[in-house]
């Protein structure tokens, strides 16, 4: 069954879908198996898997000079991926995104994924590299999510990017995109960035999932106005508990949203990283109940330096 099946079929059950980051090069699964462990138990509807493009790191040369090469910290999504699935057996969803990949390389990384019987995808642009000050598309890639949703629908459809058709064309993909209730940090406004989001559903998007936010009203607001604007598939809502004092100012920076005044009144007060912890974890089950109250059962959490935040606050509401 694919995710967008599951969020359809799941509308009078309350269900947790999260986001997990592929381990670091040469670290090994332990630790990522360990957070899945601690959150299988809640019955995932599915796990999120990131991509991350290749950086430029620099290197001290003997001479004084700086060696730059291009390394990549996290590597094997489309592996763990199949590892999660196949241990697990919880429905994955590898991101695939634009960012330091080719069409060519898209193009492989579908084959891969089907080869391995993985239906669903997150398809993004990714983020830009840090050294670079906007986006810059891969030579021989794709600038915007739009470009990519049309290679998976030419792909689905049994045609190679060239138009070459697929001798033994596979299952089809299902996939999301991202959304944002805040606005894309790069989008001019909030309306024509939903007009990407449109864009997204018409041309065959089945669901999105929202960057991370704190402020219930933006998302119901965000919510109105889509379907005002004829935009109908289900939109999910991301969330991630406050875990430490460094977030109040990392996090806004970071994911360009706001901290509501109420939260960050509560966690200035905060002595220590724990407190802090705790005072996310009541927000967030506050947060979601409120998102219950509301209609939404599908809620998305993002896992990064809040495991034991996000099976504290799955504990208290399932």
């Amino acid at each position: 069954m694919t995710v967008a099946d599951l969020i359809k079929k799941g509308t009078d059950r309350k269900r947790f879908s999260f986001e997990v980051l592929p381990p670091l090069k040469g670290t090994g699964t332990e630790r990522l198996f360990a957070t899945i462990d601690k959150l299988k138990i809640f019955d995932p509807a599915f796990i999120n898997i990131t991509t991350h493009h290749s950086e430029f790191v620099y290197k001290q040369l003997d001479n004084g000079l700086l060696e730059r090469s291009r390394i990549r910290r996290r590597p094997g999504t489309i592996a763990i991926a199949a590892a999660i699935q196949n241990k697990y057996n919880i429905p994955v969803e590898p991101h695939v995104i634009c960012s330091g990949a080719t069409i060519e390389d898209i193009e492989y990384e579908l084959l891969d994924l089907q080869f391995l019987g993985i239906e669903n995808l997150m398809l993004l642009r990714g983020d830009k590299a840090q050294e670079d000050k906007q986006f810059k598309p891969t030579p021989g890639g794709h600038e915007h999510t739009t470009d990519l949703i049309r290679q998976v629908v030419k792909f689905n459809e049994g045609y190679f990017a060239d138009g070459t058709p697929v001798k033994n064309p596979g299952k089809k993909f299902s996939f999301g995109v991202a959304c944002y209730p805040e606005k894309h940090e790069e989008a001019p406004n909030l309306e024509m960035d939903m007009q990407r989001l449109k864009e997204k559903q018409d041309l065959g998007a089945e669901y999105a999932v929202t960057q991370l936010f704190y402020d219930n009203s933006k998302y119901f607001a965000f919510v109105e106005k889509a379907r005002a604007m004829g935009i109908t598939i289900p939109i999910i809502p991301g969330i991630k508990p406050l875990a430490k004092l460094s977030q109040l100012t990392v996090v806004p920076k970071t994911f360009h949203c706001d901290i509501p005044e109420a939260l960050a009144a509560e966690a200035v007060k905060c002595k220590t990283d724990e407190e802090a912890r705790q005072l996310g974890v009541e927000w967030t089950v506050a947060q979601c109940k409120e998102l219950y109250a509301h209609g939404v059962n599908n809620i998305h959490f993002y896992t990064v330096s809040a495991v034991d935040s996000v099976a504290e606050v799955a504990g208290k509401l399932l």
